[in-house]
């Protein structure tokens, strides 16, 4: 059976390309050089798992899936993937990738995934956004893995509950585990913390709600799923910024590693959003 050797979570800044690699040194930011090290640091929570396949968790920016057709959740079933869309490289500058797709992997979830209650919507035609170009841009540069994409909506309401997004990442784990192959699997998943998109508290020094961060952030390094079910409802997730749904990409990442504290976890505080970084490993810390 397939192995599970580690479950990262993090957020998806998509100018990280942008101030690390494309901007002169002169001209970065303050904190770009911690930054690129946390980020050159968290790759070496993945390359440690020696992992064979990526199934990776992210959700269309309204790049294909709209407001008349936006599924709750989607997986990818193709041999290859198109990555990138134009407005992504002009504006964050994100390179283009052709992605190796597992169509067998992705059918085995499918089918996997509909036995355990989760209606999936499939596509043999997906182009791939930043949700996902971010993380393979961060800790897999090389792109040199097959993927298994799966979207989630974070964006259109009415959305899942926390307590689903959590039980489809459990649900996630168990397929993956149940797959007939001596394949090691990783599992990646981005989402957001506070964050705003189009709205007023938009384009600031740091995140809109700080403090719905650092909690944030502590939960998911504890691995306290309790205290999140408890604390974030769609209320709270408005309040923190228009866009913090995207947490709930988080919570389900959470529910593939399980309960229990990350092996790994970090964060820092930027312009516009808060960065965080988690990794668990089920069978143990290899490194």
């Amino acid at each position: 059976m397939a192995v599970v050797g580690a479950v990262l979570a993090t957020t998806h800044h998509p100018f990280f390309y942008r101030e690390t690699v494309l901007t002169p040194a002169e001209k970065r930011r303050p904190e770009a050089a911690e930054w690129k090290r946390k980020v050159e640091a968290y790759r070496e929570t993945l390359t440690a798992s020696r992992p064979d396949v990526l199934v990776m968790v992210g959700a269309d920016h309204f790049h294909q899936l709209f407001y008349d057709n936006y599924p709750t959740f989607l997986i990818g079933k193709q041999p290859k993937y198109d990555a990138t869309f134009h407005n992504e490289e002009r504006y964050f500058g994100l390179p283009k990738f052709v992605l190796d797709g597992n169509e067998d992997l992705s059918g085995f979830m499918l089918q996997g995934l509909i036995d355990r209650g989760f209606d999936f919507a499939v596509s043999h035609e997906l182009k791939i956004d930043h949700s996902i170009t971010c993380a393979i841009v961060t800790v897999r540069p090389d792109a040199d893995l097959p993927i298994v994409p799966i979207y989630t909506n974070i964006f259109a309401p009415p959305l899942a509950s926390p307590s689903r997004f959590y039980a489809l990442g459990r649900a996630i784990r168990e397929v993956i585990e149940a797959y007939p192959s001596d394949q090691r699997v990783a599992v990646i998943g981005t989402g957001h913390l506070s964050l705003e998109i189009g709205g007023p508290r938009q384009f600031q020094s740091t995140a809109p709600d700080i403090e719905f961060d650092r909690r944030a952030v502590q939960w998911l390094a504890d691995g306290d799923i309790d205290a999140i079910l408890q604390n974030v409802t769609p209320e709270v997730l408005e309040a923190a910024g228009n866009a913090t749904d995207g947490f709930l990409d988080l919570v389900l990442m959470l529910g593939v590693a399980g309960p229990g504290p990350a092996h790994y976890a970090d964060h820092i505080e930027l312009f516009q959003t808060t960065e965080a970084f988690f990794t668990w490993y089920p069978e143990g810390d290899p490194r």
